[in-house]
């Protein structure tokens, strides 16, 4: 069994996918392609001058396989419910559990409303700043809890508030992912140079 299942394979699934594995917690990524990363060409991401959407997710999933995140890529998830210790994501190809699970899957809202998150007067998921929604260790980001602020950027920082709450649960209070430049030099230099 894998530590977190995300589901969503734009910037907030693989931000989220990227902080937990790379902290320790063996993650899985559920990913179909349907980001809408691939209409976009980003100017206003912090650090990207200017790229196309395709191109930069492309980058992200490197770093995701770079930190040996599970990607299932094409495997669509059918249903989550509540199981056990966790949750139970069914997919054409199986099921899996995970003690947590993170919902990126744009402004569909489908398998948050099946697994009983609750929703805002606005009808988005209702989630906390660190985007943990009434269903205890179940986490919705980007698009699913906000009426109209769709931005890569926005996205990325809510993947990366629900892998934070996360580790802090599993690790302790208040879990921070800070890395220094000799950190990078030392563990991941393989991944800086293809950058």
């Amino acid at each position: 069994m894998t530590d977190v299942i995300v589901i969503g394979g734009g910037p907030a699934g693989l931000s989220a996918a990227l902080f937990a594995e790379k902290n320790g917690l063996e993650t899985t990524v559920f990913d179909t392609d349907e980001t809408w990363l691939h209409k976009a060409h980003l100017f206003n991401y912090p650090g990207i001058g200017s790229q196309d959407g395709t191109v930069f997710l492309e980058t992200l999933r490197r770093q995701v396989d770079t930190f040996g995140v599970e990607r299932k890529q094409g495997e669509e998830v059918t249903d989550v419910d509540e199981s056990g210790d966790g949750f139970a994501v069914t997919t054409e190809d199986g099921e899996y559990e995970a003690p947590y699970v993170v919902l990126a899957t744009g402004a569909n809202r489908d398998l948050a409303e099946s697994l009983g998150c609750e929703r805002t007067d606005e009808g988005v998921v209702d989630a906390d700043v660190t985007m943990e929604t009434s269903v205890e260790d179940a986490y919705a980001t980007g698009a699913m809890i906000r009426a109209e602020e769709w931005q890569a950027v926005i996205s990325a920082g809510d993947g990366a508030a629900a892998a934070l709450n996360i580790l802090s649960k599993e690790k302790g209070d208040h879990y921070h992912d800070f890395d220094v430049p000799a950190d990078a030099d030392e563990a991941f230099g393989e991944m800086v140079d293809e950058a």
